[in-house]
């Protein structure tokens, strides 16, 4: 079935609509002001090519060219902390600054060419836990979550890591199921390395260096994969293939630009694959294994079901190299996927890189991923629109390039869909909660008294958050992209709200409580440092005023604020109060904004 088309507008009126008239995609006028960085290049085109465009029409003529526009109005404060909000953890007064002087894009290009920070697999290699030794640090996994929560709280690239955990909610591995035996953290940190690499490059090599991971390897079935056997009657695992295609790229159903299902004759969605591309695509992803060319062996002794066991143990580089292919036990057959033919006897390499080109290029992923992203950041029920403008983006960056990252991302978080608040009760999405945990450390400028960042693992929904970083419960992620709850306003809308699958009565109270422990200064050491908040005890309506920018970009309403200045302002705290007092003031504004629904639900 093809897609519908749609009647041409005359060029005029394309050139208003760009110009920054009121249209119905383009959100409300003053969205067309801003500063030269932030205007799509068809809106900086319309002035130019607006009267010829008018004379074909059948208007204008010889006339004088127009006008300059008006200087754009500088960015506020609020506008910095609202879209810092959504591209990183924190809108903390130094990048707020660098928004305002630089430009929603021009701060974006300045974060994309910056290099990158220090890298998980080195942090661990200085911590020591690379030593084979009596410590056996090399034994399962002791030190993921210091590990990650390190990665995500002191890491000074915020933009980065954020943009790594939103990628690590798409190419999803649970890094405590994987059953990794020796390295199990190198392996992770080999994993999340990987992420925040490829996170300013193009997607094209993203998926590949993911497909060749020895994490993704082991978590869905590519590491060790063999071939069929005649004589067994044994097929290749299949698991990688199917997930590859269905979470990866293209998804279930063929999808038109603005993420629509395409449908057939009979109004049904088109699936994108069936059971016999699985099967043939899961031939290309034989033979991989673990890169252990250059791997050295160091005995060591520790303790093993009581007692003290000696055994030679590798070591970790091979955890982060890609897997390499033995052509004795990868599959020759010739292979048929999506209208594509591999024919028999094409070397491992070739097979991979013709099938992941395939799915690289499928119609599909621009669209399919770029409304995954636009979920993860700003909006769990983006427009068509927008989800067009962003599979746009990653289609062609504008220079003939498809897959590039940078695109994609500017796109998602200089759309108007993204800088203007949604004037409905249905826009943004909630916060995740490992998001908000994150912020109120960066923010507080909290520390760790053993600098391990033994925050630990925060899946357990009665006593944390759950959900941890690159640990969900299954390939599917914490949440489904289309999860709306049953019987909620939201479901009779037809929209979703993906975070809310790990929102109940046990988890909210969890994280209230999480919160408090953490202002308490009884989680894993953290001590919050807030300094930043000193002098503002005393005053409430300056203190919820510092936390209402940082936090929520002003979005806490009249009443919250009312009741947080009233709860604070009860406690009576004064210049001469002790610094224990004082402390539960900012502790009880901190505590009392992070749980109203105005910052829960980031608009």
């Amino acid at each position: 079935m093809t897609e519908q088309t749609h009647d041409r507008p005359c060029p005029a009126t394309l050139v208003r609509h760009f110009a920054g008239e009121r249209q119905s995609e383009a959100g409300p006028p003053e969205v067309a002001v801003g500063t030269m960085a932030e205007r799509s290049p068809t809106t900086l085109g319309a002035t130019v090519l607006s009267a010829g465009v008018l004379s074909a029409c059948g208007g204008g003529g010889a006339s004088s060219p127009p006008p300059p526009p008006p200087p754009p109005a500088p960015l506020t404060d609020t506008q910095a902390a609202r879209f810092l909000l959504q591209a990183q953890f924190t809108a903390d007064d130094a990048s707020r600054s660098a928004v305002i002087a630089q430009g929603y894009s021009g701060w974006l290009a300045t974060q994309f060419s910056a290099p990158e920070s220090y890298k998980a697999w080195d942090w661990m290699v200085a911590k020591g836990y690379s030593a084979i030794d009596s410590n056996d640090n090399f034994l399962y996994r002791k030190h993921l979550d210091a590990l990650i929560w390190n990665q995500m709280i002191a890491s000074p690239d915020q933009l980065r890591k954020r943009l790594a955990l939103a990628l690590s909610e798409v190419f999803v591995i649970a890094a405590d199921q994987t059953e990794y035996y020796y390295w199990g953290d190198f392996t992770a940190a080999g994993w999340w390395d990987t992420l925040c690499r490829n996170t300013f490059g193009n997607f094209r090599q993203l998926l590949e260096d993911v497909t060749l991971s020895p994490e993704m390897g082991q978590f869905l079935g590519t590491k060790g994969n063999l071939k069929e056997n005649a004589k067994s009657g044994s097929e290749p695992d299949e698991n990688y293939a199917r997930e590859v295609m269905q979470l990866f790229t293209i998804g279930l159903y063929k999808l038109n630009l603005d993420g629509s299902h395409q449908l057939d004759a009979q109004g049904a969605p088109i699936p994108t694959y069936a059971q016999a591309d699985v099967s043939n695509l899961a031939h290309v992803f034989t033979g991989w294994d673990e890169d252990k060319s250059k791997t050295t062996y160091t005995s060591a002794s520790y303790p093993s079901g009581g007692t003290v066991v000696t055994r030679m143990i590798d070591d970790p580089e091979h955890r982060r190299l890609p897997m390499v292919n033995t052509a004795s036990k990868h599959s020759t057959l010739e292979v048929d996927f999506l209208g594509t033919t591999i024919p028999a006897g094409t070397a491992a390499s070739d097979q991979l890189k013709i099938a992941l080109d395939t799915l690289f290029n499928h119609p599909n992923v621009g669209t399919f991923f770029g409304r995954q992203m636009i979920q993860r950041l700003v909006t769990s029920n983006p427009s068509p629109a927008y989800v067009g403008r962003v599979a746009t983006a990653f289609n062609d960056n504008g220079s003939g390039v498809r897959g590039d990252l940078r695109a994609v991302w500017t796109t998602i978080l200089t759309d108007p869909e993204a800088i203007t608040p949604s004037s409905n009760n249905y826009g943004g999405k909630l916060r995740e909660p490992i998001v908000r945990i994150t912020q109120l450390i960066r923010t507080t400028e909290t520390t760790t008294s053993d600098k391990d960042w033994a925050i630990g693992n925060t899946n357990d929904p009665s006593t944390r958050l759950e959900q941890m970083p690159l640990e969900a419960p299954s390939v599917f992620n914490f949440f489904l992209p289309d999860y709306s709850r049953p019987k909620s306003s939201i479901d009779a809308l037809n929209l979703v709200a993906p975070e809310f699958q790990i929102v109940d009565e046990l988890s909210v109270a969890s994280y209230l409580n999480t919160i408090s422990s953490l202002l308490g200064g009884g989680l894993g050491g953290f001590k919050p440092a807030l300094g930043a908040l000193s002098g503002l005890a005393t005053d409430s309506k300056a203190l919820v005023d510092w936390i209402n920018l940082r936090l929520t970009a002003n979005q806490l309403s009249a009443t919250t604020v009312s009741t947080i200045q009233a709860a604070v302002d009860a406690l009576s705290v004064t210049a001469a109060s002790t610094p224990a007092k004082q402390s539960e003031a900012l502790q009880t504004a901190l505590f009392l904004a992070m749980a109203s629904p105005d910052y829960l639900v980031q608009k």
